[in-house]
């Protein structure tokens, strides 16, 4: 069941911006980082404070969920790991991109850690392979990953 504040945040957002027709309920994503209330909740507050503009995801986790991968203009309330609404996100940039080729610049833009490239490829190998072994794959330096940049429109 969506939390309360979801509901009420984004119809805050849409009185902001005019009420438009085209933002209802089907036209944005609601989402937590991470598979971990720690991280969740550490992540979605950098993005409320300006250093998280990045997430990356496996192309994999799309295919297997039949979901869509991100598109530059979609709308996304980011919450915590209880699900209380955090801001709202929207995707500026998308690209694929295999694991062994994810840019410094990239990594930095994710604002985690000490924002280098070393700390990005370390953190994000254990959550992929995690991933892949919930979808009976192995990972490997040429999965894809979807390198979305962001920006907040809302908080």
């Amino acid at each position: 069941m969506e939390h309360e504040s979801v509901k009420i945040m984004w119809e805050n957002y849409t009185s902001l911006i005019g009420n438009s027709e085209t933002c209802n309920q089907d036209t944005y994503g609601v989402w937590h980082f991470c598979d971990n209330e720690n991280d969740a909740n550490e992540l979605a507050e950098l993005v409320v404070k300006g250093i998280k503009k990045a997430t990356a995801s496996l192309f994999e986790s799309y295919s297997f969920e039949n979901e869509c991968i991100p598109k530059e203009g979609n709308l996304n309330i980011i919450i915590n790991w209880d699900g209380v609404a955090k801001c709202i996100i929207k995707t500026i940039n998308v690209e694929l991109v295999p694991y062994k080729d994810v840019t410094e610049e990239f990594a930095a833009s994710e604002g985690e850690g000490d924002k280098s490239l070393n700390y990005w490829r370390n953190c994000h190998w254990d959550y992929f392979s995690r991933e892949m072994q919930e979808i009976g794959k192995e990972p490997s330096e040429d999965m894809i990953v979807v390198c979305e940049k962001f920006e907040v429109v809302y908080v």
